[in-house]
């Protein structure tokens, strides 16, 4: 220790040195800024905003304007000139939470700061009177993900908060493609009645559903304890202009949506086991389903899920209390039930239905066959999400108890197991089966996975098939100090590791008179099937031509800059002379008469 400095009788929340030689600025947590020579032990100024809390981040400029900036704990940015020695000018707004740092890009009027909302805004100094105005943002979920969906082709995930935030993520392009949907004019709305922005939005998405763009609305979402349903234009990112509600005569919380194939209806499920039929062109009630042997509604109790499948036949409903109904799309009625005996949490419908019920097991019942197919039994905590793949061979589940596990849906068997160290709450599977995108407890973000059986041969699934080997997976980590990512105990298996596997005698094997299937990726052999088309497109149009010949010693003419200059030869001069030496030796041959 070189030194100790008395103090300001406050913790220091930051400090930061400035352009300016010996001289740093101290913030504390009572909210004053003091700007100290650490030289001499002298103070230069101070500054108090203790109405806007602690004192979290500063910030010099480095242009040549003689500015200091300071986030709160509040949420607000002050800028204080220092010539001045006072307070310039105050972003009230520029966010809901606590700011994390703030700073001056170098040599340029440009401020970056970022909040604990997960959020990063650049602003900018251009404007007459030196105030400060948004340049450009980048935000992600304030609050950890409810539900999450792979939209359209793959390359957009859909994802609810409990922020009260319906956003749309790029895959490809993160930053420059994902964006929040509009909920009409929210920050217009909450300067002029003077209110946060989130006590004017819409309560967080608890479910939701969507088909392919059209020329309406195309998405439908439940909100928690909210007895009305909204439907979304995904195309121009906004809300619609229709709210479907339910059962006006006996108004409780919808729970499930669905919309079906051919994007014109959308069905809901409320807590009171009301299901209804709605029109998402004119927002007009359709009809509802009713079971009479169930006091004029659907179920007994909530509804946890609704279904349409692909031809607009069926429709599917799960109630709480373990029935399961198959109804008559256009019809309405009751064509069959299932009795479960437990309580069911969720399902899914591919083809098959899949439900997760209270007991922690996964059943599959067939709607067309109108039984039972498969069990799968492993979870030992309630289950948090399930989804099929597109093809429909995989299940993959997750639960509480921080294990996520793909079932071979034709094997009836596991195929593999991992466990997080955070638990995953909500799960969905890209089309193309490459990408897993997960969202787990107390987590802001959206984690991806990779498929590696998409990158390496068939055979690679075949190593853990059995599925009885569970594999440990810690998250990567998001903050500097903890570094990019941590070992897991159990690394996941790396298809480089499998290379030695083709001298196993498994892979040696071939049976007489049949055909041996290739073990290679499938990118690398999905192109033979146009192999005809590739040749053709790659004829060349002229037959090759020969190069022509160059001496071996090529002449040069000397020049004053003294680059060299290669003397242009003419070959067909040069073809002539040579030929006609040619014919005098052949005549200096011939005997004279």
């Amino acid at each position: 220790m070189l030194y100790e400095f008395q103090g300001w009788k406050s913790s220091i929340c930051c400090c930061v040195s400035s352009p300016a030689l010996d001289v740093i600025a101290v913030g504390c947590a009572d909210g004053t800024i003091h700007v100290h020579n650490i030289r001499y032990d002298e103070e230069i100024v101070r500054f108090s905003h203790s109405t806007r809390g602690a004192v979290t981040s500063l910030s010099f400029s480095t242009d040549g304007q003689p500015l200091l900036a300071s986030g709160g704990s509040s949420g607000v940015i002050s800028i204080w000139n220092l010539e001045k020695r006072r307070l310039q000018s105050v972003i009230r707004e520029a966010y809901d939470n606590s700011i994390i740092s703030l700073h001056f890009f170098a040599n340029e009027p440009v401020l970056m700061s970022s909040s604990a909302d997960n959020s990063i805004k650049m602003w900018i100094f251009d404007t007459s009177d030196g105030d400060p105005r948004l340049l450009r943002f980048r935000s992600g979920h304030c609050a950890p993900p409810l539900c999450i969906s792979f939209y359209a082709n793959g390359r957009h995930i859909l994802s609810a908060g409990q922020d009260c935030a319906f956003r749309l993520f790029s895959v490809i392009q993160i930053d420059q493609q994902s964006r929040e949907l509009s909920q009409r004019h929210v920050t217009k709305r909450a300067k002029k009645l003077r209110v946060k922005e989130k006590e004017i939005k819409l309560k967080p998405v608890i479910a939701f559903d969507f088909e392919m763009e059209r020329d309406w609305c195309n998405v439908v979402t439940c909100h928690m304890d909210t007895t009305q349903a909204y439907v979304w234009r995904l195309q121009n990112f906004v809300l619609g202009e229709h709210i479907l509600k339910p059962c006006p005569e006996n108004q409780t919380p919808v729970k499930a949506c669905a919309i079906s194939a051919c994007g014109n209806f959308a069905v809901l499920g409320t807590a009171g086991g009301w299901i209804e039929r709605f029109n998402l062109q004119s927002g007009i009630s359709r009809g509802s389903y009713v079971d009479l042997s169930e006091r004029s509604c659907a179920h007994v109790g909530e509804v946890v899920g609704v279904a349409c499948d692909s031809t607009n036949t069926l429709m599917i409903s799960a109630g709480y209390h373990g029935d399961i109904k198959v109804w008559e799309f256009k019809g309405r009625g009751l064509k069959s039930r299932w009795e479960i005996g437990c309580a069911v949490v969720k399902i899914v419908y591919h083809r098959s239905n899949a439900t997760a019920t209270d007991d922690f097991v996964i059943r599959l019942f067939d709607v067309v066959a109108l039984r039972m197919v498969r069990k799968f039994e492993g979870h030992i905590d309630r289950v948090t999400d399930s989804c099929f793949s597109k093809d429909g061979k995989w299940l993959l589940t997750s639960s509480i108890d921080g294990t996520l596990r793909i079932w071979d849906v034709i094997l009836a068997r596991q195929i593999d197991a991992i466990h997080v160290d955070v638990s995953v709450t909500a799960l969905s599977l890209s089309p193309n089966m490459d990408v897993l995108a997960t969202t787990h407890v107390d987590q802001n973000g959206v984690y991806l996975w990779v498929n590696q059986t998409m990158f390496s041969r068939s055979s690679y699934i075949d190593s853990y098939a059995s599925g009885k080997e569970v594999v440990n997976v810690k998250l990567p980590s998001v903050s500097s100090t903890e570094g990019s990512h941590k070992d897991s105990e159990n690394p996941v298996l790396n298809p480089i590791q499998f290379k030695d596997d083709f001298q196993n005698p498994h892979f040696q094997e071939k049976i007489p008179d049949l055909v041996t299937l290739s073990l290679l990726p499938k990118s690398q052999w999905q192109s033979l099937i146009n192999l005809d088309i590739i040749k053709v497109r790659n004829k060349p149009i002229e037959p090759p031509k020969k190069a022509e010949q160059a001496p071996f010693f090529l002449p040069s003419v000397p020049t004053l800059s003294g680059q060299i200059v290669f003397e242009p030869s003419d070959i067909s001069s040069e073809k002539k002379i040579a030929e006609g030496d040619k014919l005098e030796n052949r005549r200096s041959d011939l005997p004279h008469s």
